[in-house]
């Protein structure tokens, strides 16, 4: 009986070669619509399916497989001797070989204008059922869904080699590109729905990449990216040099890249163990670097580097004087690069920290699920602080106020972090206290403390952190507020001349 392939694609990227190779081994081909004028144009014979259906196209084109015809060939098992017998009195043959690969959803609903109606007409029903009913037979159907796999596939036909394991791992990838499929279409709805916690989720991301190892060397990990372009954030960055990223580089990549967001000045952030360690902000990126440096040149070795500006010769001979493991900001001028890419093992990426995508969803796997929030992207202006103190902080200290409030809400918490000279002086983080938090970013801090400000990502539930900053010099604190005993620490501060600012919102990151 003279084998029979369908082909249905609308990538039609080596389809010409694929249909010729199948024709030479004796295959008779089916096709659909744009797909058979592909063929035919290459001068391949090609039947259409309609004279398989024996059924016309119907509804410009959303009817044309859906058929007995089409289905009953795909899912007949050839061992099963009351499937082959219905095939031969109903008049339909068996389908030995599917290629389909689906309508484009994922780059019509990546376009800035697309209308809902475009969207719609670009969810494929014919093609994931062919695949799926070709996949659950696999034993007896060649099913294909990559134009990468024809050469292989050809191969295996020619030499007779089409093993089970490879047919299996061919239909694995169908009910993964099916369901990735799926995935998208519904991520798409249930956000022109707008609901927020549907009754299932199910997302779907692509790989990047393998990585050498997880957070430890006996830990295999792998990097996969959203659907949806950000062109900001890690999964898009383009690595210029060096070697390839771990798993901990890119968590401290990203965390790197969440706190240069956070600024439009020109500003330089030193991430250790996803926590920043010195952040500096000036009127030139040279000078943010030197502050950034400044806050803590011994914690930011063996760092990553986050900066939002282009790279010049100054900054890059100052980066190039520090054992670092990234280097990341939106473009280096060509001395730049070349003074940094001297060290080889440097990885040295572009990315443009303004544009990182500050919206959408958190998520983190526990033992058996999951948990999903939305982004902490809460920021607060000059205008939504409340005063709470007899004394009011002074211009100066409302910037380092609102520099401090910026990089604490990316510190693990408890998180305290004293700011002054528009850059970070002390950073306290994950400690199971305020109070020690505060004297791990007073002690980083030292001197430079008289006369600084701090930030805690949530109230003060007891004084003692206003004590403890009062005896280092302090003179201005911000905080959340909403304590039942506020007051006891606004007493504080005014019995030691401190100010202190409620910005109403807390900044918790566990």
């Amino acid at each position: 009986m003279t084998k029979r392939a369908l082909l249905s694609v609308s990538n039609k990227q080596g389809l010409s070669d694929f249909a010729q190779e199948l024709i030479s081994l004796g295959y008779e081909l089916i096709s659909t619509g744009g797909t058979k004028r592909t063929i035919e144009e290459a001068g391949i014979e090609v039947r259409s399916i309609s004279e398989i259906t024996e059924f016309p196209e119907i509804m410009d084109g959303r009817v044309k497989t859906l058929h007995p015809a089409v289905h009953s060939g795909l899912l007949a098992r050839r061992d099963n001797g009351e499937h082959m017998q219905q095939l031969q009195e109903l008049g339909f043959g068996p389908i030995d070989l599917v290629a389909v690969n689906l309508y484009p959803f994922k780059e019509t609903i990546a376009k800035e204008d697309v209308t809902e109606r475009e969207a719609i007409e670009n969810v494929d029903i014919g093609g994931p059922t062919m695949l799926r009913s070709a996949a659950k037979n696999f034993e007896n159907v060649t099913v294909v869904t990559d134009p990468a796999d024809y050469g292989e596939i050809v191969e295996g036909l020619k030499s007779g080699d089409l093993t089970y394991e490879f047919r299996r791992s061919l239909a694995a990838k169908v009910f993964r590109h099916t369901a990735h499929y799926d995935a998208l279409i519904a991520e798409y709805f249930t956000n022109l729905d707008g609901e927020k916690a549907p009754e299932t989720i199910t997302k779907t991301y692509e790989h990047v990449q393998s990585l050498r190892y997880g957070e430890n060397p006996h830990q295999s990990a792998s990097f996969y990216r959203e659907v949806k372009e950000d062109r900001g954030s890690l999964a898009y960055a383009e690595q210029l040099h060096g070697k390839e990223l771990s798993y901990n580089n890119i968590q401290d990549a990203n965390a790197a890249l969440e706190v240069a967001a956070e600024f439009t000045d020109p500003a330089a952030v030193a991430v250790k163990h996803m926590n920043p360690c010195g952040v500096g902000t000036a009127g030139d990126l040279s000078q943010a670097f030197a502050k950034a440096y400044e806050a803590d040149p011994v914690s930011i070795f063996g760092g990553i580097v986050a900066l939002n500006r282009k790279v010049d010769k100054e900054t890059a001979e100052q980066l190039s004087g520090i054992f670092l493991e990234i280097i990341m900001a939106p473009e280096y001028d060509e001395e730049a690069f070349g003074i940094l890419a001297k060290k080889k093992n440097v990885r040295i990426l572009k990315v443009d920290p303004s544009i990182t995508e500050t919206t959408g969803e958190k998520m983190v796997s526990v033992r058996g699920g999951l948990l999903v929030q939305d982004k902490d992207e809460g920021k607060v202006a000059v205008t939504d602080l409340r005063t709470v103190t007899e004394r009011a902080p002074t211009d100066k200290e409302l910037e380092d106020l609102l520099l401090s409030w910026q990089v604490v809400k990316h510190v693990k918490s408890n998180a305290l972090v004293i700011a002054g000279e528009d850059r970070t002086l002390g950073v306290g983080a994950g400690q199971m206290n305020r109070v020690g938090a505060a004297a791990i970013a007073l002690g980083q801090a030292g001197e430079k403390a008289r006369g600084a400000v701090m930030a805690s990502d949530a109230f003060f539930p007891m004084p003692d952190t206003v004590e403890t900053a009062a005896k280092a010099g302090i003179k201005a604190i911000i905080q959340p507020g909403g304590s039942k005993r506020d007051q006891d620490s606004i007493d504080a501060c005014n019995e030691h001349g401190i100010a202190m600012v409620f910005t109403g919102m807390r900044h918790f990151k566990h």
